[in-house]
């Protein structure tokens, strides 16, 4: 779960100010290859473009063509597989990899995926996008049956139940696995000879197939393909399972399937207000372009008055290039984002943690002295980094400082793979009052773009809202799925909190 900072009174010397404390964090990125024999540097280099989607660890698991190799470590892409001797370590033709946020089970190397077992039907890595919300039940079930889980994820639960199907074959035990498996999710599989991915019946979270030179490709977002120099083929489909296998002629043979009751796909609105990259393609919808369109629909609604139009970096540039061009106001960068700092920073005294937010963020006081600065946001979760971005700018010498946020207020926590706040702890609930939500954060204004200008702007009709064309619960309440675990506690607790009797 997502921390804010501590007040600056309760500061020591061993505190740690969380850079990414008050916005949701990143889900997890998934790549996979097969019949390539440069599988392990290709899904590295995949990973690394799938950077943004999970900073804390980062893991490969090859086949040879006689044995299995993982290496899992915990820290960025670029900290451990960048190295030659480390690539040695996975030879191989196939390999699975997997970036890590974790939203269920703690932050330990044993959580690290891809997951990896021996079976009867052989080895078998997988590594998973998303959030089971029937984990814990399953979880439950299958070790009063017997099972030692080895991890508190809950992409150990699939392993489980490929390893208990009683059907023939990775391919049928892995449809038969997930056909338990309730949530959103996108997973991918890697046996001795095959490739395999499915998506959950919803598509809440993204899955591309992609090509290298004959070889298939299966990867969170297109950007991973693009790194790499390879062809996009298509979007896995909402509640399909694809299985790439190898011939003996050397060829590789897909087939696709659909095992499971047809729904109408609800791709994650938050894939397009902040977590997908923007150059990558989600569901056929340019990433870059829908936020341009998030800006301009946020300047038609807002209406605000002011001499600059200033993004917060980076999340808020392409909405407010939208803004600013729908608007004539001029945009200007008037905060520099610093790239080199890392998630936290270590404080080595009370007076440093008055630095705060300047750790990452600097105001550009040349533009912004005397000005009325419209500030422009993808997202508000508690407010508290918000707070001291509008502090930031009024202290360069901005004389009115108004905040627009691309997206509406949040008022409702994930269980999908997104880690939220739980919802008394987000801003939009904190302050039901409009003036007294602006009065907290420090802006003479404060505009939330409307769900209707959100549909609008990712290329769809208004909220249906009896039968939503996305997945929109943080702003609605309205869950495409079961919340199984959340209801067998009766209460308002997050899945999250629930596994920790997993540990």
């Amino acid at each position: 779960m997502a921390h804010s900072s501590h007040p600056a009174g309760n500061a020591s010397e061993n505190d740690v100010f969380d850079l990414e404390g008050d916005t949701l964090q990143e889900e997890c990125g998934v790549f996979g290859i097969l019949q390539h024999k440069d599988a392990a540097a290709l899904t590295a280099l995949g990973l690394h473009a799938l950077q943004h989607r999970g900073q804390e660890a980062a893991g490969i698991v090859t086949y040879d063509g006689q044995r299995f190799h993982s290496e899992r470590r915990m820290g960025l892409v670029g900290d451990h597989y960048t190295d030659p001797q480390m690539l040695e370590k996975l030879p191989g033709d196939v390999a699975v990899g997997h970036n890590r946020y974790s939203t269920t089970g703690e932050v330990a190397l044993r959580n690290v995926q891809p997951l990896f077992a021996e079976l009867s039907v052989g080895g078998i890595a997988v590594a998973h996008n998303g959030n089971f919300t029937n984990a814990l039940k399953l979880r439950r079930e299958i070790i009063a049956k017997g099972a030692i889980c080895q991890s508190t994820s809950d992409s150990e639960v699939v392993l489980h139940l490929i390893a208990q199907s009683k059907q023939q074959g990775s391919a049928a035990r892995f449809v038969e696995a997930i056909s338990h498996m309730e949530g959103g999710y996108a997973l991918i599989a890697m046996t001795r000879t095959k490739l395999m991915g499915a998506r959950d019946p919803f598509g809440i979270r993204p899955l591309v197939l992609g090509d290298l030179d004959g070889a298939p490709i299966l990867a969170s977002e297109t950007c991973a393909l693009d790194i790499i120099g390879a062809k996009f083929v298509r979007d896995i489909e909402n509640g399909e399972v694809i299985v790439c296998e190898k011939q003996e002629d050397g060829t590789v043979k897909i087939t696709s399937s659909k095992p499971f009751a047809p729904k109408p796909e609800r791709v994650c609105l938050f894939e397009y207000v902040y977590f997908a990259r923007p150059d990558s393609i989600v569901a056929g919808r340019s990433v870059y372009n829908v936020r341009k369109a998030m800006g301009r629909n946020l300047a038609r609604e807002a209406q605000v008055e002011g001499d600059l139009v200033v993004p917060v970096p980076d999340g808020g540039t392409p909405a407010a290039i939208g803004y600013a061009q729908e608007s004539g106001i001029p945009f200007e960068l008037g905060i520099i984002r610093n790239h080199y700092v890392g998630r936290t920073f270590i404080e080595p005294s009370q007076q440093i943690r008055a630095f705060g937010v300047k750790l990452k963020h600097s105001a550009n006081r040349g533009q912004l002295d005397g000005k009325r600065v419209i500030l422009v946001d993808d997202s508000v979760v508690r407010g508290t980094t918000s707070t001291k971005i509008v502090q930031l700018v009024r202290d360069a010498g901005a004389r009115e400082v108004h905040l627009v946020v691309a997206s509406p207020k949040i008022t409702h926590s994930d269980y999908y793979g997104i880690d939220t706040p739980d919802p008394e702890k987000l801003l939009a609930n904190q302050y039901t009052d409009h003036d007294e939500m602006c009065k907290f954060i420090g802006c003479d204004s404060l505009q939330f773009l409307s769900v209707d200008g959100l549909y609008d702007a990712v290329g769809g009709a208004p909220r249906d809202p009896k039968n939503p064309q996305f997945t929109d619960h943080y702003f609605t309440g309205e869950y495409p799925t079961r919340l199984v675990d959340l209801e067998a506690e009766n209460g308002p607790l997050k899945q999250q909190s629930l596994l920790r009797e997993a540990g």
